[in-house]
């Protein structure tokens, strides 16, 4: 078997991301200290459908959190804080992770990159370009969401069968399981801060499916896929 696309997410794939998330909640807890994280939770996940993924999304539910967590002590004053809150997540360095730039080289030298990422378009590309690792993919796609669909169609559009592509991410919900469905082979790359909503179970045993501790270890995985 050979692997001929290869498909990468991005957010705690490639660079850190849920970190900086999780600075701005400690920020909203000194703003807001009866803030709640579950509350915040719940109302996430319900507005997701209607938002979509992403920073200005994710804000739009802190706003709702906030002021049904404070009643009338909401006022301008704090959405002024919040929303700056939002601004400065917007615009966070796009930090790599460890030894990121020579995993992708060696993936480049045996199938074309693909990167496969949701969340605002506006957002996403610029983090692309702030990584400078734009170069390194023959094509970028920016979802709303990951499913098996969004899978297929990218293998159509790059003209290979399922079992000739790999998605590789931190993801289980969007990145792994989705994959998997499609045909693919995918491999997780855990990430130590995971969000809640793209938390599911392993596949374990499934024959596609590998766990990798790091991004390193997928190219000699790939070569025993071809040598099979």
């Amino acid at each position: 078997m050979t692997i001929k696309l290869i498909c990468l997410d991005a957010d705690d794939t490639l660079w850190h991301n849920e970190r900086h998330f999780q600075a701005a909640l400690q920020r909203l807890t000194d703003i807001v200290p009866e803030f709640s994280r579950s509350l915040l939770e719940q109302t996430e996940h319900r507005n997701i459908p209607l938002y979509g993924f992403g920073v200005k999304g994710f804000m739009l539910s802190v706003i709702e959190t906030a002021a049904q967590t404070m009643g009338a002590q909401f006022n301008g004053a704090i959405a002024t804080k919040i929303v700056d809150v939002g601004k400065d997540l917007l615009a966070h360095p796009v930090d790599l992770l460890d030894g990121i730039a020579s995993a992708l080289e060696e993936l480049h030298s045996r199938a074309p990159l693909v990167l496969v990422t949701k969340g605002d378009l506006l957002h996403q590309e610029t983090k692309l370009a702030a990584s400078g690792l734009g170069d390194r993919f023959a094509s970028v796609q920016i979802v709303s969401d990951k499913r098996a669909e969004t899978f297929a169609s990218i293998f159509t559009r790059h003209a290979v069968a399922a079992t000739e592509t790999i998605m590789i991410g931190d993801s289980l919900r969007s990145d792994i399981l989705p994959a998997l469905e499609a045909g693919a082979y995918a491999a997780y790359v855990p990430h130590p801060l995971a969000w809640s909503y793209e938390v599911r179970d392993e596949p374990v045993g499934h024959p596609r499916y590998r766990r990798a501790a790091h991004m390193r270890e997928i190219p000699q995985w790939i070569d025993g896929l071809r040598d099979r």
